[in-house]
């Protein structure tokens, strides 16, 4: 070892205090470089496991080919495992709605290839023999082809040509020159619906018909799952030899290796996501160690002149600069990185389950550590940590020799600059006066203090605000929604979904319930009936007395309707009669979205009760020409529920008008121009998990023919509660960790700034100054240190809170962007709590030290 390293180890062994502040905040930096990156993969690893689940575990696939390439390609040393499937052949589908796919097509499947091609039913099961089928639920949604579970179907199957050559999975529907081939009859009985099966191509002639086969019967198609998926699209185009083949981008996005340029932008902002996060790291780190090399230079600054003095050259300090942090990251990363797997795993432990519950229910997640991940952490740490030292290092032997020797470099001021105006003199006092000049005069050391202490508000602040806003958020979806299940069913009669309903709300746990069909009509009001903030919301008519509004009617069980009327103490003959008067809800959103209060929603009209015409509208959106009069009474409730359905949506309206009628007075609104838009029930339950289950067994045995959808609607409420439980969990983490780097960066930088000035202080004591001023000026530089970091932290803090609002959501909602005073006050709290306790200990010890020995320690 030379004599520079063996300089840099006495340093380091002489301030043993510093260099464990320093080894501290080595081992937090490479502990959060560590949990990113070990994170980042566990968190892709799950992704692509659920991804596998969901779409099936295999990378590329070939379609229509022969047996002979299928045996071919299974002896591949790159091929893990190949699943087969059969095309059967292809059927019309009568009065298809979509006439760019006219077909059904017809594809056997044996038990292996239904799993691993991830064919999930959506209802009922997967087919068990060749006579059984399941279907695409895109065939009902897009083709419009209605069946139920236990139907039959007959079908004609043929082949697709297109002159002489044979069309398969790979080929779009051509209009001009395809014909159709029958050759058999087929009858199916379809046991299960299930989603658009992963190796459907992107524009497909027909819709998935699944059915069980294990012979070897129809044309084979490939799918292959690669033992080194990185090299799939090249093996892709090498063993394809002409015929057409499909990546699994669903799987292969996670991977980077998706052709899609969706998927590219994805993992492109997941990846810029982890290098951003890295890079905050990494800056308060540099902060953090950059400090502790600076101050130990500063301290060293006479013994680098002396030894430049005698030959050292700057290579040579410099090295010595680097040898000493070199050694702290050799004792500081390694129990970093073990801190940061440790924690990881914690912190996946803890969230986990959450994930579940949002993402992929089946599939766990758990801790995968990867030797890129730590190789990645370990290597940005050592960078840190040579950066910080080697900056610091540069400066210092650019210094002259003599100055280094004098110590005459440390402060250079203008005498101006230190003037101090008469009146600020009297406010402060002899001691603020003193705490102020120091400040002035060590500018480039007190820098790095406040710009720690800004960083650390201005990520706890901005993380923060983008916590609280997603939580209202969640809070807002929970409080519109006052149901617990929905079950929608737009086919079914009323009579059988009334005796349904009479079923459903006795089943386990069902506090409350409701009947509900739901109407699109219009309304005629006269303007001068409207509020000012209603006439803002909308367009008004030029040269009209009257608008036309968009009304939604809720016919309700009259049960439902009296509980309304109750609440409201309104009589029930005036509303529960064929031509009485009507309840309505009439408010204008200004909230758009937000969680809000009761008073938050503004009355459309300036009148409680109005006569309208009221008017259905049609299904091509116009208005009807039929038309009824009716009273409508204003009343403050809640927001109306409707229940979920896939197809029901919702108009974007800047207001809420709707009316509650009694099941018993439906006829007054269902006119031939009338139209049903969702139809459906509504429970409220204390369990909803085992509400749900009793009813599923109560639908199972009621032999339902029509197709209808059944949701817990709480769970989905807990899957936003989930997300929001995961960000908190992560983001507090990051803060926490980011706040203990800069604690641990302004106790170093403040404890050994006082130490430094030893002589300083104890020429103060040495002159008179008593324990209670010199506490006062102290304190006066704890409130300056503060007060500059605050005033810059908070403000930019603010402005990052807001941009991050209008990038995470619309510009109208980031206008009700509120601060959050809470986490400002928190952080004014901290950072004047860090300050004050680090200065009074750094001055506790420098008080028990004699005087006269400080004051001759430094003048030797």
């Amino acid at each position: 070892m030379n004599v520079f390293n063996k300089v840099a180890l006495q340093g380091l062994k002489k301030n043993r205090a510093r260099t464990v502040v320093t080894v501290i905040g080595v081992m937090l930096s490479a502990a959060l470089f560590t949990a990113v990156t070990t994170f980042g993969f566990s968190l892709l690893n799950y992704m692509i496991k659920g991804a596998v689940g969901m779409y099936g575990s295999w990378h590329v696939g070939f379609w229509d080919v022969e047996q002979e390439f299928v045996e071919q390609r299974l002896q591949d040393e790159e091929t893990e495992k190949g699943i087969v499937i059969r095309n059967i052949g292809y059927a019309p589908l009568e009065n298809a709605q979509n006439p760019e796919v006219p077909y059904f097509c017809i594809t056997g499947c044996d038990k292996e290839a239904f799993r691993d091609l991830a064919v999930t039913p959506v209802s009922g099961r997967l087919p068990e023999n060749s006579s059984e089928a399941i279907i695409s639920a895109k065939a009902s949604t897009d083709g419009g082809y209605k069946i139920n579970i236990g139907d039959k179907v007959t079908l004609m199957v043929g082949s697709r040509m297109d002159g002489d050559r044979k069309l398969g999975y790979g080929d779009e529907f051509r209009h001009q020159t395809e014909t159709f081939v029958p050759e058999e009859k087929k009858t199916y009985t379809i046991v299960g619906i299930c989603r658009t099966p992963s190796f459907e191509s992107e524009f497909p002639a027909g819709y998935a018909l699944l059915t069980r086969t294990d012979d070897t019967a129809g044309r084979p198609s490939l799918f292959i799952r690669m033992k080194n998926p990185l090299r799939v699209r090249s093996y892709a185009e090498e063993a394809a030899q002409g015929h057409t083949y499909k990546l699994n981008n669903s799987v292969l996005r996670f991977m980077g290796l998706s052709e899609s340029s969706g998927d590219k932008i994805f993992f492109s902002l997941l990846c810029t996501f982890g290098v951003v996060v890295m890079l905050i790291i990494m800056v308060g780190s540099v902060f953090l160690i950059y400090n502790s090399f600076s101050i130990s230079l500063s301290e060293r600054m006479q013994q680098i002149g002396m030894l430049a003095s005698v030959g050292a050259t700057t290579r040579q300090l410099c090295k010595s600069v680097l040898f000493e942090g070199l050694c702290i990251g050799m004792i500081g990363i390694p129990f970093g990185v073990l801190m940061g797997i440790g924690g990881c795993q914690v912190v996946i432990s803890i969230v986990g389950k959450n994930f579940g519950n949002i993402l992929y229910t089946d599939i766990p997640m758990t801790l995968k550590i990867s030797g890129i991940a730590i190789a990645a952490a370990v290597a940005v740490s050592f960078l840190t940590i040579e950066i910080s030292a080697y900056i610091p290092a540069k400066k210092a032997v650019r210094i002259p020799v003599m100055e280094c020797i004098r110590q005459t470099n440390e402060v250079k001021v203008e005498a101006k600059s230190m003037k101090i105006p008469g009146f600020m003199e009297r406010i402060y006092g002899l001691e603020g006066m003193l705490a102020l000049k120091n400040f002035r005069r060590n500018r480039k050391r007190y820098r790095s203090i406040v710009m720690s202490l800004v960083l650390s508000v201005v990520l706890f602040i901005v993380t923060s605000s983008a916590v609280e806003s997603m939580q209202r958020n969640a809070q807002g979806a929970i409080a519109y929604t006052t149901f617990d299940i929905s079950f929608s069913a737009q086919e079914m009669e009323d009579e059988e979904m009334n005796a349904l309903y009479g079923k459903l709300k006795l089943a386990e746990g069902v506090e409350d319930s409701s009947f509900q069909k739901v109407m699109t009509w219009f309304c005629s009001v006269p303007i001068d009936v409207l509020s000012d903030q209603m006439r803002m919301e909308v367009n008004l008519p030029l040269n009209q007395d009257e608008i036309d509004l968009t009304l939604r009617v809720h016919v309700f069980d009259d049960d439902t309707c009296l509980k309304y009327l109750k609440e409201l103490g309104l009589p029930e003959e005036e509303y529960m009669r064929e031509d009485g008067k009507v309840l309505a809800v009439a408010k204008v959103d200004e909230t758009f979205g937000r969680l809000a209060e009761a008073g938050e929603f503004v009355d459309m009209f300036t009148c409680t009760s109005i006569e309208a015409d009221i008017s259905p509208r049609k299904t091509d959106g116009s208005k009807s020409g039929q038309e009824i009069k009716a009273a409508l009474t204003m009343a403050d409730v809640e927001i109306l529920d409707i229940p979920m359905s896939i197809e029901a949506t919702e108009e974007n309206l800047p207001y809420i008008f709707e009316l509650i009628v009694p099941y018993s007075c439906k006829e007054r609104f269902e006119l031939s121009d009338s139209r049903v838009d969702l139809k459906g029930l509504t429970f409220a339950a204390e369990h909803p998990a085992a509400a749900l289950k009793d009813m599923q067994a109560i639908i199972a045995d009621a032999d339902i023919q029509t197709a209808y959808f059944l949701t817990n609607v709480s769970q989905m409420m807990e899957e936003s509660r989930n997300y929001i439980f995961i960000v908190n969990v992560f983001a507090y983490t990051f803060i926490a960790m980011i706040s203990l780097i800069a604690v641990a960066n302004v106790f170093n930088t403040i404890s050994t700034n006082i130490k430094l000035r030893r002589r300083e202080l104890a020429m103060l004591r040495s002159v008179g100054m008593s324990d209670r001023d010199f506490n006062k000026m102290m304190r006066f530089e704890c409130v300056l240190y503060g007060t500059r970091s605050l005033f810059v932290g908070i403000p930019l803090a603010l402005v990052c809170s807001w941009l991050l609002s209008r990038l995470m959501y619309t510009a109208e909602d980031a206008a009700y962007y509120t601060i959050p005073w809470n986490s400002v006050g928190i952080s004014v709290v901290s950072v004047l709590l860090i300050i004050f306790t680090t200065m009074m200990y750094a001055v506790s010890k420098v008080k028990k030290e004699n005087i006269i020995d400080a004051l001759r320690d430094e003048m030797t």
